[in-house]
This record gives structure tokens, C-alpha cells and sequence, in this order.
């Protein structure tokens, strides 16, 4: 009779979520040291803490475990149970995460803040339904082009060999809507194509392109806001359920706080990784009031072709207009 026992007590104790523990296998393109895996690192020692020991996260940062399309097939397989991923890494899942990344939908970070605190809830919440479960939105900041030449017009970077992410289908469509034909890589394979000659033009924000040392293979920087770029974690949903809800709680609170710390800093990052990149010698180059019509209408064009290509949620899509309408004429949105 002691093994029935035994099993009764288990089966009592499974409900209160008891037995539930579990090591999330997490992967990056971060390098190792870097501010974001600190944080990572520290809010998952507060989690293990919290937890009794019960949730446990172990990262591989730096790539160890390939580009994001890698991290993504490894999650589909139960290798991983997560990744830090660029937002773009996850647009074939689910496009409603690519409305922020419409090139030059903003204008500055004004605009961005009073749309992301409209958005950013509905957008994790989509995600979510689509088998994810996220933490927050972390800040890349605003793409600029970098090359290895002075482009300011569109005509001279149709001259060029630009980059575009591999996995990312809709930043190739919207350089495609420019008459581009641009060179899809893993980004783990951009700096060594950047060395070689196979690429001479990318797009980044300012502290990816520090961190990924990008900026020593290229001159000039053209000084105009292409798209605002962000990342996230995002856990498979089937590992995160296997949690009791109250140690889904923690890990929510505890990694939420995390990201808005992440997003807050990486703000400031970016504006000091502007000045970085022009005290290590790199031209900002400032485009005409014709080159600069001709970039906007070029992009308000890419915008309307992703529209109806992507399929985006007509309410989010409506929400996000009616936000930057209201900010452009000076209403509370």
C-alpha cells in the first residue's frame, strides 16, 4: 500500500504546483558580458532565489548557438526553451510584431513613446496567442546606414551591396520597395562580409553596431532615422505552462522589470554610442531636402506595399495611425 500512498500524495501536491521546476535553456547574439546578459544573468539569480530553486535559466550568449533562424528551429525542437531575438526574427510568426519596423514611420522618440504605450500590451498579447510567451519590448533605437562609401541619395545606395537580414522577410521587402536588390546574411556573418567586400552598406542602430564591431569597417554614417528596431525574449509557451502560476508570476515580475530597465538604458546607450562612433572617426553625412523628399516618399511607399503584403491587424494598424495623427497635431493621444 505505500506506493499508492506515495502516488496520492503526488498527485495532491502536482495542483499546488509543488513539483513544477525548470531550467529554461536561453540563447543570444549578445556577447557575453555585455549590459543586457548582466541583467539577464542578475534577474535570473533573483528568480532561482525567489523560487526556491525551482526556476532556473541558463543562457548561451554570443551566438554559441547560431543566428536567430538557428535559436527559432532549436525552440521548434525542445533543444532551447527560449531566445533573446531581434524583432524581425519572429515576422513570419507573427507580423503584427513588425509595426514598429515600418521604415520611417517615425519621426522621433516622441512619437515612438506615445505609440509603444498604446501597442506594446496588444503586441505581446498577439504574441502570446501564438505560442510565446514575452517579458517586454527592449529598445534598439532608431537604423542608420553605415557604409563603406558617402551615400546620401537613394540612387548612390542602389550603387551599393547592402545588407539585410536573412530571416528577416519584411525588412527585404521594404529595401526591395526601393528599387534595391539587397545581399541576405546571417548577422553573425555580417562583420567577415564587411572585411571581405561582399557587403559594403548596413543598416543598425548605433550600439548594435559598436557591439557587433561593425563600426570598424566602415566611413560614414548617413544621419537620417530609418526604422526603429527592437528585441525581446520570448519563451516557448509548452515549457513556460510546465510552471505553477505563482512561479509564472515571478518570472513575469521579475523579467518585466528587467526589460523596462533594458529598454530605459539602452535609450541612453544609443545617444552615447552616437558620440562614440563620431569620436572614433566616422562622418556623419546629412542628406538634402531633396535627398531626404525622396527617401520619405520611397518609404511611404514601402509602408503601403507591407500593408497589404503582411496582413497586419486592421485595429492595431488603425490604432497606431490615429496615435501618430494625434502626436503630429499636438493632441494627448
Amino acid at each position: 500500500m505505500r506506493p499508492i500512498r506515495i502516488l496520492l500524495v503526488l498527485a495532491l501536491l502536482l495542483p499546488l504546483g509543488l513539483t513544477h521546476a525548470a531550467t529554461f535553456k536561453i540563447a543570444t547574439l549578445s556577447p557575453d558580458g555585455s549590459s543586457w546578459m548582466q541583467q539577464f544573468r542578475a534577474a535570473a539569480g533573483t528568480i532561482r532565489e525567489r523560487t526556491g530553486g525551482r526556476v532556473k535559466f541558463k543562457f548561451y550568449p554570443g551566438g554559441v548557438m547560431g543566428d536567430d533562424k538557428a535559436v527559432l528551429r532549436k525552440i521548434r525542437v525542445r533543444q532551447l526553451q527560449g531566445g533573446a531575438v531581434a524583432s524581425g526574427a519572429i515576422s513570419a510568426l507573427y507580423p503584427d510584431s513588425q509595426l514598429y519596423n515600418l521604415p520611417m514611420l517615425f519621426h522621433n522618440l516622441e512619437e515612438v513613446d506615445a505609440v509603444r504605450a498604446k501597442l506594446d500590451g496588444p503586441i505581446l498579447a498577439g504574441l502570446e496567442k501564438r505560442g510565446f510567451v514575452s517579458f517586454g519590448i527592449a529598445e534598439g533605437g532608431f537604423a542608420y546606414l553605415l557604409s563603406q562609401a558617402p551615400v546620401t541619395t537613394v540612387a548612390e545606395l542602389r550603387r551599393h551591396k547592402a545588407w539585410v537580414p536573412d530571416i528577416d522577410r519584411m525588412s527585404r521587402e521594404a529595401i526591395e520597395a526601393f528599387d534595391i536588390r539587397p545581399i541576405p546574411l546571417p548577422m553573425g556573418d555580417v562583420l567577415t562580409a564587411l572585411q571581405t567586400g561582399l557587403v559594403d552598406t548596413v543598416a543598425a542602430p548605433p550600439i548594435a553596431a559598436l557591439a557587433l564591431q561593425w563600426h570598424t569597417q566602415v566611413k560614414y554614417l548617413l544621419d537620417l532615422p530609418l526604422l526603429y528596431s527592437y528585441a525581446l525574449m520570448i519563451i516557448d509557451q509548452r515549457a513556460f505552462a510546465r510552471l505553477s502560476p505563482g512561479d509564472q508570476a515571478i518570472v513575469r515580475e521579475v523579467m518585466g522589470q528587467t526589460f523596462r530597465e533594458i529598454d530605459r538604458r539602452n535609450r541612453q546607450d544609443n545617444h552615447q554610442a552616437l558620440t562614440a562612433l563620431r569620436q572614433q572617426g566616422i562622418t556623419f553625412l546629412t542628406p538634402s531636402p531633396e535627398a531626404r523628399r525622396e527617401w520619405e516618399t520611397l518609404a511611404a511607399r514601402a509602408r503601403d506595399h507591407l500593408r497589404r503584403a503582411e496582413h497586419f491587424d486592421p485595429a492595431l494598424m488603425r490604432l497606431l495611425e490615429d496615435t501618430l495623427a494625434a502626436v503630429r497635431r499636438g493632441a494627448a493621444p
